[in-house]
């Protein structure tokens, strides 16, 4: 999903396929022109106004006898807006959804089953962040459309006056030295408040765990595992370098109005957070850089969540061929090209990573997204955010409780959370 990743809300199987649809796809629109109009649902600001003239402008040239008509919609309540589409006889051709919603959506039904088009889609070269949510039950409802993840929003002027490099910076042990060094003199080497969960996350996948896992059809929380023991260990010994408040989020405060204040080192942000600080700080301008999350060991970056979006086909639609066409010019490497400059994001495909090579920020996401990663492939998995028991596990192990026994409850409350929502 969009800059939400970062919200990060995880929303929502009649399956069909292609050959199915049946003459229904020759429906023409009621202009009498005999051109196929698809209606697609875009979300607010995934693709600017610029992109989204050019790409139609495009798209119509190169298929004559379709037309394209894009309602923008609002990210509040989008799931259970797409959910009553889904259920109704006049959904839009096309959706853009969050790629941690489209297991919800597939298992409320209503999704075609676009498992025959992954090939001719470069399927094997998709982001796993990106491809993996995008399908449920070992069938892909959702094509991978973009991708946003975190990187390290860093002051190049505090890391050159500490005699740090910050290309240097490939390990998670070079991080804490260098963090380390920069958090003195009224400094906060690193402002990470305590509930920053979608961070520890990728702490808990670079260490071999997982927020939860599935076993003969069943979910269960699996944060008192050793594994993911050890990733919030490291989360405590590098929020421990600064002054983060241990039980709030990212957003109170805002992360990027204390970064604005001048005495923070080192955030972790989407690159578009850089543009929030220098908003609010005009004279930071030219003083921030970016890097990728550091991993375990220096041969693979740190691993973050995927945040971005599918693309998906209701079954409702009578269109689903020109659906198809427009998915597939959406997703190709044209325009997957030009929407990764347009928008700073990274594409689709990692072998498609080197068109952002001359945007830093997004060229650090790219490197990171290369080991990318989403929440747990379940529909019941958006019961667990909306009550998120490990926002509250990171606040109590932050102020000293035992990591283990609340490692145990916070699991046992994402069992029951997913098994009461699936």
């Amino acid at each position: 999903m969009k800059y939400r990743l970062l919200a990060g809300v995880s929303a929502f199987v009649l399956a069909a396929v292609l050959s199915a649809c049946g003459s229904s796809d020759d429906s023409s629109d009621a202009s009498g022109d005999g051109r196929t109009t698809i209606d697609v649902w875009l979300m607010r600001d995934s693709v600017s106004a610029a992109f989204q003239k050019e790409f139609v402008k495009g798209f119509e040239a190169a298929h004559p006898d379709i037309r394209v008509r894009i309602q923008t919609q609002e990210w509040d309540g989008i799931g259970e807006k797409v959910t009553a589409a889904l259920a109704s006889n006049d959904a839009p051709d096309v959706i853009e959804s969050g790629n941690t919603q489209v297991a919800q959506f597939a298992q409320s039904g209503g999704l075609v089953d676009l498992s025959d088009e992954v090939d001719g889609l470069n399927g094997k070269d998709w982001l796993r962040g990106l491809a993996e949510p995008g399908a449920y039950e070992g069938r892909q409802y959702g094509i991978p459309f973009f991708a946003a993840n975190r990187v390290v929003v860093y002051r190049t002027d505090l890391f050159e006056k500490a005699g740090i490099d910050a290309k240097a910076i490939k390990t998670r042990d070079q991080w804490i030295t260098a963090t380390e060094k920069l958090n003195r003199g009224g400094t906060q080497g690193i402002y990470l408040p305590g509930q920053m969960w979608y961070a520890l996350a990728g702490f808990v996948w670079d260490e071999g765990g997982d927020l939860a896992t599935e076993s003969g059809g069943t979910w269960k929380g699996a944060l008192d595992t050793p594994e993911a023991l050890r990733g919030m260990e490291f989360y405590g010994k590098l929020q421990a370098l600064g002054k983060g408040p241990k039980d709030s989020d990212e957003d109170d405060p805002p992360q990027a109005d204390v970064m604005a204040q001048g005495r923070t080192a080192q955030v972790i942000s989407p690159p578009g957070g850089a543009g929030i600080v220098i908003e609010k700080n005009p004279g930071l301008k030219g003083k921030l850089g970016f890097f990728p999350i550091p991993g375990k060991t220096a041969d693979t970056p740190g691993a973050v969540f995927t945040g971005g979006s599918d693309l998906v086909i209701p079954t409702a639609s009578g269109k689903q061929e020109a659906a198809l066409a427009f998915i597939k010019e959406l997703t190709g490497d044209t325009w997957q090209k030009k929407l990764a400059v347009a928008m700073s994001y990274v594409p689709n495909r990692t072998s498609l990573a080197s068109s952002v090579a001359d945007d830093p920020g997004a060229a650090a996401m790219a490197v990171g997204a290369a080991n990318g990663h989403a929440t747990p492939n379940t529909p019941g998995w958006a019961a667990v955010e909306a009550e998120n028991p490990i926002k509250d596990y990171m606040a109590a192990v932050l102020t000293g409780a035992d990591p283990a026994k609340e490692a145990a409850k916070a699991s046992a409350d994402i069992t029951r959370a997913m098994s009461t929502d699936s």
